[in-house]
């Protein structure tokens, strides 16, 4: 049985990294834009006019409410029957996008709570406009001082990517089920490879963010997020 389980890993290596392949693209594409979409929409909340921060807030609190398999259903699925059909990795990466923006928001807001309020009344009392203020003298700040919380919710999207197999999107995840359909006698050996890789990546992925929030922390000022 062991040898058997062992022949299925080795046999399936070259299809289970591939897989790890669209699980790497699939979390970095989703990462970046919600990094984007969430800095931008801190920025609403903390400084926009209304209606803005209320609908951001209620965007927020949607998402967040939302479970993940819910809302890859809702876009692969329900967009389906309006006519609009996507491909099944661009409705992961939208969802994932949406869910994790909703808690990145958060991050990013509690980062610009950390810039003292003193800071942006003495940029602009030297002439400094509010949007050179921001771009000059928070953001800078507020990416250093996210960096703890942010790192924490790239590691919970790599995990989060593993239900994208739910909508057909040939991932790591996917790969093993999809030995396990063709040889189930050896998927234990391939499940604990699949779990060694996530490991992996975790790992990697907060050993490089802790040194950098080492490298780039500012004394006396801590930025949390609750997810």
């Amino acid at each position: 049985m062991v040898l058997l389980g062992i022949n299925s890993l080795l046999n399936n290596l070259p299809f289970l990294f591939e897989g790890l392949g669209v699980t790497i693209l699939l979390t970095l594409i989703s990462v970046v834009l919600a990094t984007l979409f969430g800095i931008l929409l801190a920025m609403g909340r903390c400084y926009g006019r209304q209606p803005l921060p209320f609908l951001i807030y209620i965007y927020e609190k949607v998402f967040r409410g939302l479970p993940l398999l819910v809302i890859f259903f809702l876009i692969y699925f329900g967009l389906s029957q309006q006519g609009i059909h996507l491909k099944a990795f661009y409705a992961a990466v939208i969802g994932l996008v949406l869910h994790s923006t909703a808690y990145q928001i958060q991050i990013f807001r509690s980062a610009i709570s950390a810039v003292p309020d003193g800071q942006k009344t003495a940029a602009m009392s030297i002439g400094m406009s509010k949007l050179k203020t921001i771009y000059y003298i928070i953001l800078p700040q507020v990416l250093r001082f996210s960096i703890p919380g942010w790192s924490n919710e790239f590691t919970i999207l790599l995990k989060d990517s593993s239900i994208a197999f739910s909508i057909g999107v040939v991932e790591l995840m996917a790969r093993g089920d999809a030995i396990n359909s063709m040889n189930p006698d050896g998927i234990l050996y391939v499940l604990l490879f699949i779990a060694f890789l996530y490991f992996i990546l975790v790992f990697s992925i907060n050993r490089g963010l802790n040194y950098l929030e080492k490298r780039y922390r500012i004394s006396g000022y801590t930025a949390t997020s609750v997810r």
